[in-house]
């Protein structure tokens, strides 16, 4: 099929620079990713691209979606070129059919990849939604990465007979698609294992976990702000800190239960901050739902909700905290606890899923069963024995410079994009 390419093609926008594709010896790479807000799987892919353009890559940055007010920095200055192809696409059909939305909207984004791109990219690395991936595949001397943060099909809440019906075509293109990746990574061993369980087919898929990574210098930043400017009238007693999208698979009911508890033996305090789009109907009803429910346990005093804080701001409130509460069950890898470790806080976390992982309980946090009482046991005892909350920051510190430095996952990225790229190409 011939390929029609433009530099200004229609319906789509540009932000940024640094693409120079036809003067770069290096492969040429394009990110395909579904909506570039701010969640964990944004900063990795963001992270790929700066990892990759460290290295000598053109980084281009295909997206349905990029709202400039609600963004990691680096796509908007030039770093890389970020381009938005279908977002006149709608997210959803009446509040619902979200992920045929989302299937159809990078469908859509790969199509641009393939014929309409101002660059013909050599390395297409994608995530989230593996329905593009066949697509992307009609781009004949790519080398194609998958990234894998969790099955989809695991996401989908159960429904009766008709949600059966709806998701099991998705569930099968998905399995599907994934076979047409020249590399498939996961984030953590724990998804891995998922995928192998509900992936049957993919047997012979080779997995590599690539864990993300966290910027061990800033603790070397200056803090810009107080907690005044926050918004945070902060009450005596131990502060705590959560740092997790406003979403109800977060779990983040428990922190606020937690802390009526813990309120009873000791003062603390909790932050609860994290990504917030006014767009997004679960986040405005889950904050609603959270500041109704902070008050029907009488701890409004004692709580303090800030929406997507800046990262200078997450900055300021790492640094202030006693630790970081992390409260999703079975999460699939969550930065949160190794940005914390950077910052030489301990975490109190769910013992499943990724925290298991990253977190050694005991040495750099606790890990607990996902009720109040044992959360808030956790929550007590910190704030009681402050030299134990040091020991577990340096201790943790030390774990995120061995596993997660950001030297580390260059090297990882260069090596599976363009590594497997060169031997593919022999």
């Amino acid at each position: 099929m011939p390929k029609r390419r433009s530099s200004g093609s229609g319906g789509s926008s540009a932000s940024g620079a640094g693409d120079g594709a036809g003067d770069s010896v290096e492969p040429k790479v394009c990110l395909v990713h579904l909506d570039l807000g701010v969640g964990g799987a944004e900063r990795l892919m963001v992270d790929v691209g700066l990892a990759l353009r460290s290295k000598g890559n053109p980084v281009q940055i295909v997206t349905t979606h990029h709202d400039r007010n609600h963004c990691f920095p680096e796509t908007l200055d030039d770093h890389f070129k970020v381009v938005v192809v279908g977002d006149w696409l709608p997210r959803s059909i009446l509040g619902r059919f979200y992920a045929l939305c989302s299937y159809l909207r990078m469908m859509v984004a790969a199509m641009y990849v393939v014929w309409y791109s101002d660059i013909q990219p050599d390395i297409i690395i994608c995530d989230q939604v593996s329905a593009c991936v066949p697509i992307l595949r009609m781009c004949r001397n790519a080398h194609i990465v998958f990234y894998c943060h969790f099955p989809d099909l695991m996401l989908s809440k159960p429904g009766g007979l008709l949600k059966r019906i709806y998701r099991w075509p998705l569930d099968a293109l998905e399995q599907w698609s994934i076979k047409f990746a020249d590399a498939v990574l996961v984030n953590s061993h724990f998804t891995g294992s998922v995928f192998r369980e509900v992936f049957p087919r993919l047997s012979h898929v080779q997995l590599r976990v690539l864990y993300p990574a966290a910027s061990l210098s800033a603790i070397e930043r200056p803090l810009e702000g107080t907690l005044e400017e926050l918004g945070i009238d902060k009450s005596e007693g131990a502060l705590f800190l959560s740092l997790n999208r406003f979403e109800r698979k977060k779990n983040l009911a428990l922190a606020l239960r937690a802390v009526e508890l813990a309120c009873r033996e000791t003062p603390v305090h909790l932050i609860m901050a994290g990504g917030y789009d006014p767009e997004c109907r679960e986040n405005v009803e889950h904050w609603d739902e959270l500041v109704s429910l902070a008050e029907q346990l009488g701890v409004q005093q004692r709580v303090s909700f800030v929406r997507s804080p800046s990262e200078a701001a997450k900055l300021l409130l790492l640094h202030a905290c006693r630790a970081v509460v992390y409260t999703p069950a079975n999460e699939h890898f969550g930065i949160v606890p190794v940005e914390a470790m950077c910052m030489r806080r301990a975490v109190v976390a769910c013992n499943s899923g990724g925290p298991t992982e990253t977190v050694l309980d005991g040495e750099t946090g606790l890990l607990c069963d996902p009720t109040p009482k044992a959360f808030a046991a956790a929550l007590v005892r910190l704030a009681k024995d402050r030299s134990l909350t040091q020991e577990m920051g340096e201790r943790g510190r030390k774990r995120a410079e061995e596993l997660f430095s950001w030297q580390r996952f260059v090297r990882e990225v260069h090596e599976v994009a363009c590594g497997d790229k060169e031997h593919k190409d022999r």
